[in-house]
C-alpha cells in the first residue's frame, strides 16, 4: 500500500481502498459534513457511516459538495440493531439510501449480530438479513455485503442458510486488541478484515511505549497506529474532525515498522481496553 487509494479487493471482486475515514461519533449537521468533506479533500475516498451514527446525511452531503464523482467514493453503511430480519432491512435499507440521496451502497454490514432485541432469536434475525443483502447484492443496489463484529459461531450460523459469505468484518482492532480468533478465522475464510477504533478511542496516546515508537519513527502516535493496522492486513478507519489531524491520519504511506515493532505493538494487551461482547451487548 502506497497511497490512499491503494485498494483490497474483496473476495466478490469489488476494490475498496486502504484506509477508510471513520465518522461514528461525527454529529450529523455541519460537523459532519465539514469533516467527510475535509477528508475527500485530503485524498480520502473511502467513507464508512452507519444508521445508527445518524450521520448518513452528512455523508451525502459532503459527497454531493465534494465535486467528486460518486463511482470515484466508497460509502460504506450498517443496517441498525433494530431492524434486523427480511422486511425490516428492507425498508432500512430504503430508509439509508435516501438518507445518504445515493442510487446504490458499495458497502452495507451488519452492524451488531445479536442486538438485544433478537437476542433470543438472533440466528433467524440474522438470515433474514442476510437473504436481503443478498437480493439488494444481486440487483446491483449494494456492491459488496458484510458484517461487523462477529465472531466464528456467528458466521457459521449465518452460513447454514446463506448463499454469499461475508466479505467483509469490520471489527475492534487496535493496539493490545488483537481478537486474534475472530481474525484467524477471518482470514483462513478470505473476509476482509477492518479495524475500528484502530487509535483505541484516545486511549493509545497515552501509552509510554507507543510515545518512544512516534519518537522513534518520527511520526504521531496516531500515524503509528494506522501504519501498524495496514502492515497487519487491517484496512483502518481512523476519525477525527479535526482537518490536521485527518490529514495526518492518512499520511503514513512514507514509512514502515519493523517486524518486532509490529509485534511489540499487538503485544500491548488491553492498554486501550478490548472490545464488547457482541452477545452481552445492551442494544
Amino acid at each position: 500500500m502506497k497511497t490512499l487509494t491503494d485498494c483490497y479487493e474483496l473476495s466478490g471482486g469489488v476494490k475498496v481502498p486502504c484506509i477508510g475515514f471513520g465518522t461514528w461519533q461525527a454529529q450529523n449537521g455541519d460537523i459532519a459534513v465539514t469533516s467527510v468533506k475535509e477528508a475527500l479533500k485530503c485524498g480520502y475516498r473511502h467513507i464508512d457511516t452507519a444508521a445508527g451514527y445518524g450521520n448518513e446525511e452528512s455523508v451525502g452531503i459532503a459527497v454531493k459538495e465534494s465535486g467528486i464523482a460518486r463511482e470515484d467514493i466508497f460509502i460504506t453503511s450498517k443496517l441498525q440493531n433494530d431492524m434486523h430480519g427480511y422486511e425490516n432491512t428492507m425498508e432500512a435499507f430504503k430508509q439509508t439510501m435516501k438518507n445518504l440521496d445515493m442510487d446504490y451502497l458499495d458497502l452495507y454490514l451488519i452492524h451488531w449480530p445479536n442486538p438485544i432485541k433478537y437476542r433470543n432469536q438472533w440466528q433467524e434475525a440474522n438470515a433474514g438479513t442476510w437473504k436481503a443483502f443478498e437480493e439488494l447484492h444481486k440487483a446491483g443496489l449494494i456492491r459488496a455485503i458484510g458484517v461487523s463484529n462477529f465472531h466464528p459461531h456467528h458466521f457459521e450460523a449465518l452460513m447454514q442458510t446463506a448463499a454469499i459469505q461475508p466479505m467483509v468484518n469490520q471489527i475492534r482492532l487496535c493496539p493490545g486488541d488483537t481478537q486474534d480468533e475472530v481474525v484467524d478465522y477471518c482470514r483462513t475464510h478470505s473476509i476482509l478484515l477492518e479495524a475500528y477504533s484502530p487509535l483505541g478511542v484516545g486511549k493509545i496516546f497515552e501509552v509510554p511505549q507507543m510515545q518512544s515508537l512516534a519518537q522513534k519513527y518520527g511520526k504521531s502516535i496516531a500515524q503509528i497506529c494506522v501504519r501498524w493496522s495496514l502492515e497487519r492486513g487491517y484496512l483502518p478507519l481512523p476519525k477525527s474532525i479535526t482537518p490536521e489531524r485527518i490529514r495526518e491520519n492518512g499520511d503514513v504511506f512514507d514509512f514502515q515498522l519493523t517486524p518486532e515493532d509490529v509485534q511489540a505493538i499487538a503485544d500491548l494487551k488491553g492498554c486501550c481496553g478490548y472490545s464488547a461482547d457482541p452477545d452481552t451487548i445492551t442494544w
